[in-house]
């Protein structure tokens, strides 16, 4: 499956949004995808494993979806104040995970849309074409996850800039057929004062880069949200795993 749309590929449009990239460090750009290829990969992330992303005081967790579901009210309650607790003083997370990139360099991800869609990131046409609109010719690698964002869920504000992991751009590719700002899962970017400077609402079929690092939050999805907040993210890196 080729899913990027050639129109991505174009050297004026890349030229035009490198413009914008090295004024503001980042960029909203809608038609990433092949509209099939957008389609294909929003039916495929409806049935994969999802597991449950948050943090502790002393490491970071996926748990299975399945199982977090099968919590009783008293043990679901009691894992959701200890999220929220850590959330009020330091970084914190919550969201569903499916780690696209560990999953296909292990070999437990072989085939299918998500496997597909990696492999084209990291093609030489897609890494050259990253390096042209952001200006960074170190961009050798882009790892990737599937993310949904449920009621509740968040992502609180950090920079991505993270010793030894050779980030240099973050990026995401929004898979949610409609959504509304109000109803959170907002990409907000912060100024120096903790000001929210922009805010980007997770288009159909759009991909944001934003320059590494930036302070960034994905704030909370209302609890009226009446659908799941789809994506593909990752970063772009000087060098792979």
């Amino acid at each position: 499956m080729n899913a990027i749309s050639s129109d991505f590929l174009k050297p004026a449009l890349l030229a035009a949004a490198h413009k914008i990239v090295a004024r503001n460090g980042r960029i909203h750009m809608p038609g990433f995808l092949t509209d099939q290829g957008a389609r294909i990969l929003f039916e495929e992330m409806q049935c994969v494993d999802w597991r449950v992303a948050l943090k502790t005081e002393t490491q970071s967790y996926d748990i299975s979806a399945t199982e977090v579901a099968a919590l009783d009210p008293a043990q679901a309650g009691a894992l959701l104040e200890a999220v929220h607790a850590r959330a009020a003083h330091n970084f914190q997370y919550l969201f569903d995970s499916f780690r696209v990139s560990d999953l296909v360099e292990s070999g437990q991800l072989t085939s299918g849309p998500l496997a597909s869609l990696f492999t084209e990131l990291n093609s030489e046409p897609a890494l050259a074409a990253l390096r042209q609109l952001t200006g960074d010719t170190r961009i050798a690698y882009l790892d990737a996850q599937a993310t949904r964002y449920r009621r509740g869920h968040f992502l609180a504000v950090h920079d991505d800039n993270i010793e030894g992991k050779h980030r240099l751009y973050a990026y995401v590719i929004n898979l949610t057929p409609h959504w509304r700002a109000d109803w959170g899962g907002l990409l907000q970017f912060l100024d120096g004062d903790g000001h929210v400077a922009e805010a980007y609402t997770p288009r159909w079929n759009a991909i944001n880069i934003l320059r590494v690092p930036q302070l960034h939050a994905v704030s909370v999805v209302a609890p009226f949200a009446p659908a799941d907040r789809l994506s593909i993210t990752g970063w772009m890196r000087s060098r792979g795993p």
